[in-house]
């Protein structure tokens, strides 16, 4: 018993030199220049040596799949149905023309008419705008993660190695490592957001508060192993702003407030997430609803209205679609945000699935399930784009022509004005939504996102009745006044 003493102490002696030494790589490569906001760059170094690794991977299925002499992807990747943009009258009159050689206009209803829309409605199950925008997407590369297109199968022996190497990096250390950081950043923001509460309210508890925000998410962004690049910084909002992006990620807040200083809006929570909000709003004034108040659309827009009338207080940070969006496109933004009247700047966030999937399936993971799949990935790769700030348009007068006439030597000019509409809250969102699919290179959808949850509104339903039946009335009142 006591040979074994000396080989304890020295198991315990080379325990704790590595966690001295794990803890000090830590400190001197992450958490201080998180602190400064500085990088050494070795997550692009990361990221390059992964892209190649990436390349040769696909590179040797693609040559076995050659050698084995079978399709290597699936010939409708960007989706089952080719749909041609014509409209319900033109297609009935294709059909009627087809079948039974009559015009559109000789009988107000034709049995072969109901073929339009039996297509439509096969091709809406099949291929529907909707639910594909709640489904990870598929790559056409292996990031040896998964294999997520169904012909990457089993091609040889080092391929299999190479995966589970990656494996025993992602799961052996990178995720302890990854999870003190969490833990690391979580537990400052928590303990400095607490101590500055207490502070007198001025300059310095401003300047502390910000400075231990940007500290803490940029430390939370470096346990993702997270590489974003920031475009048109210039843009950013600024004070008594409204601050709107597409929704991909529940990350996308640490993303955005790891480079700016934001005052959140959302519906207090308990457990963990209610000891972090009671925590921040300390230190800054965050904008928390009750479950009850959430439901009250009047309050939360008195509550908004009053906090960006306040030109000191900070940009609010508001996702107007109201769910994730799996980083393909942009859904319908829901118009509360862009009723206060405030200045709104626009923000586009794009993520690279090759590196990890930052797309939240809240229907299919629990949290806890997300976090541990994001923390499992190689990296989180994304761009951000700051856009120019965007205002509802007022009333304006215009000069559309001008009606001269003469007097004696005099030539007379009389403006004739006419007002434009203003800009309601429901055009002045779809402006901005597609301001920042157009530049995150995302489509931009008029659907509501709440349909990932809800069934379709009878409303959407009855618009293919509308159109049909104005069609066939408006026929029939043409014939009947010639």
């Amino acid at each position: 018993m006591f040979l074994l003493l000396p080989f304890d102490s020295l198991v315990v002696n080379l325990l704790g030199i590595s966690i001295t030494v794990l803890f000090t790589l830590l400190l001197v490569f992450i958490i201080v220049p998180a602190i400064f906001g500085v990088s050494f760059g070795i997550r692009k170094v990361y990221m390059k040596t992964l892209l190649k690794i990436f390349q040769w991977a696909t590179l040797r299925i693609e040559r076995g799949a050659k050698e084995k002499n079978h399709p290597l992807y699936k010939p409708y990747v960007n989706g089952i149905i080719a749909k041609e943009p014509t409209s319900l009258e033109e297609e009935i009159k294709e059909i009627r023309r087809s079948g039974s050689g009559k015009a559109l206009d000789t009988p107000e209803f034709e049995l072969s008419d109901i073929f339009y829309f039996c297509r439509k409605g096969i091709e809406t199950i099949m291929d529907d705008e909707v639910t594909k925008r709640f489904s990870a997407e598929e790559l056409e590369s292996w990031n040896l993660l998964s294999r997520t297109n169904y012909n990457f199968h089993y091609i040889s022996l080092r391929l299999t190695v190479l995966w589970g190497l990656g494996v025993l990096i992602r799961y052996c250390f990178l995720l302890p490592l990854r999870i003190a950081l969490a833990f690391t950043g979580i537990s400052l923001l928590v303990t400095g957001t607490t101590v500055v509460g207490y502070l007198p309210n001025g300059r310095c508890k401003e300047f502390l508060s910000k400075h231990v925000h940007l500290m803490c998410y940029r430390i939370c962004v470096r346990a993702l192993t997270a590489i974003i690049t920031y475009h048109d910084r210039e843009n950013r909002p600024r004070n008594g702003g409204i601050c709107v992006a597409n929704h991909t990620s529940p990350i996308d807040v640490i993303i955005l407030a790891s480079d700016g200083y934001y005052a959140m809006v959302g519906q207090i929570h308990g457990g963990l997430m209610g000891v972090i909000q009671r925590a921040m709003v300390k230190a800054c004034p965050h904008v928390w609803f009750e479950r009850s108040e959430v439901k009250d659309r009047h309050l939360v827009a008195k509550r908004l209205t009053e906090h960006v009338q306040d030109k000191s207080k900070l940009p609010i940070l508001i996702f107007p679609e109201g769910t994730c969006i799996n980083n393909t496109s942009v859904m319908m933004f829901k118009k509360g945000s862009f009723e206060i009247g405030a200045t709104v700047y626009p923000v586009a966030i794009k993520y690279d699935p090759q590196f990890g999937d930052a797309f939240w399936n809240s229907s299919k993971y629990g949290m806890v399930t997300y976090l541990l799949r994001m923390m499992t990935s190689w990296a989180i790769v994304c761009s951000v784009w700051y856009l120019p700030p965007m205002t509802r348009q007022v009333s304006k007068l215009s000069l559309p022509y001008l009606i001269h006439s003469t007097i004696g030597p005099f030539l007379l000019l009389h403006g004739v004005i006419f007002p434009q509409p203003e800009e309601d809250a429901v055009q002045f969102a779809n402006r901005v939504k597609s301001a920042i699919a157009r530049q995150g290179g995302l489509v931009d959808l008029l659907w509501d996102g709440g349909l990932k949850r809800e069934k379709v509104k009878d409303t959407f339903k009855e618009e293919q009745q509308k159109l049909y039946s104005k069609m066939i009335v408006g026929n029939h009142e043409d014939r009947s006044r010639s």
